[in-house]
């Protein structure tokens, strides 16, 4: 749709991640919902072997050296696999970001290298039974000992865990500091200590090998520290990023299936002796969901072009969440129309919007609740407004009494 904004050779990785989406069985979607299949190893395997993991980290561990901008072409093309298949292609992007940026050489040799080449599997261990957003009241815990951390805790809705051979863990180093200054970032793999249990009955997104890890006195080198200990708030500001863009790459291709669905559904069938498409009450909803989408992927690739660019992290940080939380919410809304679109029969898996449905609820939830994302652009917007000030005309001073100071009262 926005073919015109890409170059000539992100256009062709665009064909080769399509033609790699087109050629997914479509058992493996029908077998992940029915929780047939709880871990889709060879799905990563195939990803690797394709050279799909990882686009923007360097070839000398797998990757091709791009940007976020190609990632977001490839990711919308996967999106349309569903919220499970997605987030299994973006882990090794997001638990990458992290040894890439603060990892030693050793780490990236050992885990980046090796998760790209589709030989390790990943996972993310953030969220806590008593912290989803509260990120710093995470009660995980790991004490030095030595050599080695001891980690004592539990991670839930852990997306990969069934699968993973190794997680980027957050745990508590300092219970002393202040929130911000007491967590460390670790990567541990699975093994003594460590236990991943398949524990959810989950509403959409299944398949996708979410579970509870406990760390039952694990024992972690030192060597498997990331970045510095206690030094986890900075990594965690920068896994917004991918875990942000990710989540909103991933929506578009959720929305643009569902609307497909609904488009081509809309174009055959009849009711009143015409289709359906030619009447208001369905071509507006078309039409509301295909401006949508537009925004939204607008709003994606100018987020993608902003951190590629390296413009300041404040403004990287308020248009990531932006783009999470439109895109998100956009979703919902056009896979809501494709099911009124449909009617009854889109509340039947005789068509895939049910499960687009189910599966994109969860986005919102994730990765930060939109509610999060709210805090952070407002908080990030009334900074730059309050440091800068008015930014060309004084729009203020455009009334009659604008200069009687008296009514204006502000305590």
């Amino acid at each position: 749709m926005f073919d015109f904004l890409l170059t000539a050779e992100q256009l062709r990785l665009q064909e080769e991640v399509r033609a790699f989406v087109c050629g997914v069985d479509r058992q493996l979607i029908l077998e992940m919902d029915a929780e047939k299949i709880n871990y889709p190893g060879d799905y990563v395997r195939n990803l690797a072997a394709a050279n799909l993991l990882g686009l923007r980290f360097p070839a000398e561990y797998g990757g091709r050296g791009l940007g976020w901008v190609d990632e977001i072409v490839a990711l919308e093309e996967v999106g349309a696999l569903g919220t499970s298949l997605a987030c299994l292609y973006s882990l090794p992007s997001i638990v990458g970001e992290a040894i890439h940026r603060f990892g030693t050489v050793a780490q990236q040799e050992k885990y980046l290298k090796e998760t790209l080449a589709g030989r390790l599997f990943t996972a993310e261990a953030l969220t806590e039974p008593r912290g989803g957003s509260d990120f710093f009241g995470a009660t995980t815990v790991a004490r030095r000992e030595g050599e080695e951390y001891v980690l004592s805790g539990q991670k839930r809705f852990i997306v990969g865990a069934e699968g993973a051979d190794y997680f980027l863990v957050y745990a508590k180093t300092d219970q002393a500091a202040p929130a911000h200054q007491s967590m460390s970032a670790f990567l541990v793999d699975r093994g003594p200590g460590v236990e991943v249990q398949h524990l959810y009955g989950l509403m959409g997104t299944r398949g996708g090998g979410a579970g509870r890890v406990l760390f039952r006195e694990a024992r972690v080198p030192a060597a498997n520290l990331v970045g510095r200990e206690n030094g986890a708030a900075e990594i965690f500001y920068q896994m917004m990023i991918p875990e942000r863009m990710t989540s909103a790459a991933g929506a578009l291709g959720m929305a643009r299936a569902a609307l497909d669905v609904a488009v081509g559904y809309s174009s055959k069938r009849k009711a009143f002796g015409r289709k359906i498409k030619d009447f208001q009450a369905v071509s507006f909803k078309i039409a509301d969901s295909i401006t949508k989408l537009d925004a939204a992927r607008a709003l994606v690739y100018i987020a993608a072009a902003a951190v590629d660019r390296g413009v300041e992290p404040a403004l990287q940080r308020r248009l990531v969440s932006e783009a999470k939380k439109f895109t998100t919410e956009m979703a919902w809304e056009v896979a809501n129309h494709a099911m009124q679109v449909l009617g009854g029969i889109g509340y039947t898996n005789v068509y895939p919007v049910e499960r687009m449905l189910r599966d994109i609820r969860l986005i919102m939830i994730w990765t930060g609740t939109n509610e999060i994302m709210d805090l952070i652009i407002q908080h990030e917007f009334y900074k730059e407004q309050l440091a800068s000030g008015p930014r060309g005309r004084n729009i203020e001073m455009d009334a009659a009494e604008s200069e009687n100071t008296e009514e204006k009262i502000y305590e």
